[in-house]
């Protein structure tokens, strides 16, 4: 019986779209690649490439076990991949969570986590605390993190590296409208 209910679970993950998102690449002239080509190569399973940072819409029916292997295997170097379900982020999308951003001037971002974090710490946590923060983790929602991001002064700390710390995990962040243009080709 547990057998079935495993295999039945293993078929429910392969049926859903995933969204796999690239730690750290193109970046500076580091690990550098092509997405597009990549998304080309792994036609198989319905890949669409969303931007250059290494963020793919996966709609075909693959494991996120296989579809890492599948990708690592292209890639001419090692690299943190992070998956989540497609429907996930199109939850995500739907429940609105920055639609009332006090300030013009704080960018609204979505750091995404190896795995889902057993321990939270209070939320809001503010970096640097006091009135010049410039990161503000809001939520988390399974292995993301909601963040918004402004810039103070010449000092310049991003949501991930705040996430990566608090967390204890490798994380990679995109900037909420990719994650907007992500769930546009998720429900295509």
């Amino acid at each position: 019986m547990a057998r079935r209910k495993a295999s039945f679970a293993l078929c429910l993950i392969e049926t859903m779209a995933l969204v796999a998102f690239l730690r750290g690449v193109n970046v500076g002239g580091n690990k550098t690649f092509r997405p597009s080509i990549l998304a080309k190569e792994l036609a198989e399973f319905d890949v669409v490439n969303v931007g250059a940072a290494g963020t793919f819409v996966v709609r075909g029916k693959v494991s996120p076990a296989k579809l890492r292997a599948e990708i690592l295997r292209r890639l001419q170097f090692k690299a943190e991949i992070m998956i989540c379900r497609g429907q996930d982020l199109i939850d995500l999308q739907h429940s609105e969570p920055f639609r009332n951003l006090p300030d013009k001037d704080v960018r609204p971002f979505v750091c995404v986590m190896q795995k889902t974090p057993t321990n939270l710490p209070r939320l809001p946590l503010v970096r640097p605390e006091g009135d010049k923060w410039e990161v503000k983790l809001l939520r988390v929602v399974g292995v993301c993190v909601l963040a918004v991001w402004r810039r103070q002064g010449k000092g310049m700390l991003y949501p991930n590296e705040v996430v990566e710390k608090t967390f204890g995990q490798p994380a990679t962040t995109r900037s909420w409208n990719t994650i907007v243009s992500v769930c546009k080709f998720l429900e295509k």
